[in-house]
């Protein structure tokens, strides 16, 4: 009969390396003290590894350059979080502007708007990621360019684009099909909706 431990890992190996997991994955292989103390042994053994409180990284190993261990980025933590909550997200602040290469900037400390519980994630050292609530309707985007492209732009604000960013900005919205944006265009402000339509004509 297998541990707790041994069911644990064999789950987590069929899910392939790189996989961020949460030990409520397996609230039904025992009590919770018992599942806690399984992934402290599996993290003793170096099975996995813990990034946060009660998160787990089944590590992906580079082997043919020798990097070893090659660890989640902060995106992959923040999505995997999102997904256990059944909640929506979108990078803001700097983070979002650096997603869309409009600055070359990254934060100490990623800030997400959530319309799940508001939260900080402590990671590496100082790092971290930062959940801040926000409505449901302020997420209800059908598109995840638009709304990242809505927030990214409400960081700048109106009268600080440049003209440089504005022309880079647009690119990024051609390559988008108008169909797959077109809906959320009410949820977007008027001057960055301007400068959606105005990257179509």
């Amino acid at each position: 009969m297998q541990s707790i431990e041994q069911k644990i890992l064999t789950s987590v190996s069929k899910r392939g390396r790189g996989k961020i997991i949460f030990p409520q994955d397996y609230a039904s292989y025992g009590t919770p003290n018992a599942i806690h103390k399984a992934f402290g042994r599996l993290v003793a053994s170096e099975k996995l590894l813990r990034i946060a409180q009660g998160i787990y990284y089944y590590p992906k190993i580079d082997k043919a350059l020798g990097l070893g261990i090659l660890y989640p980025t902060f995106e992959e933590i923040a999505v995997a979080i999102a997904k256990r909550d059944k909640a929506r997200i979108v990078p803001t602040g700097i983070y979002a502007l650096n997603k869309l290469g409009i600055s070359t900037q990254l934060p100490m400390n990623v800030v997400y708007l959530t319309d799940g519980s508001p939260r900080k994630v402590r990671l590496y050292g100082e790092r971290g990621i930062q959940f801040r609530h926000t409505a449901k309707k302020n997420l209800a985007f059908q598109n995840d360019f638009a709304m990242l492209l809505t927030f990214a732009l409400r960081e700048i604000g109106e009268n600080n684009l440049t003209e440089k960013q504005i022309l880079h900005i647009k690119k990024l919205i051609k390559a988008v099909s108008f169909e797959s944006i077109k809906r959320d265009l009410p949820l977007i402000p008027a001057w960055i909706r301007k400068i959606i339509l105005t990257a179509y004509e």
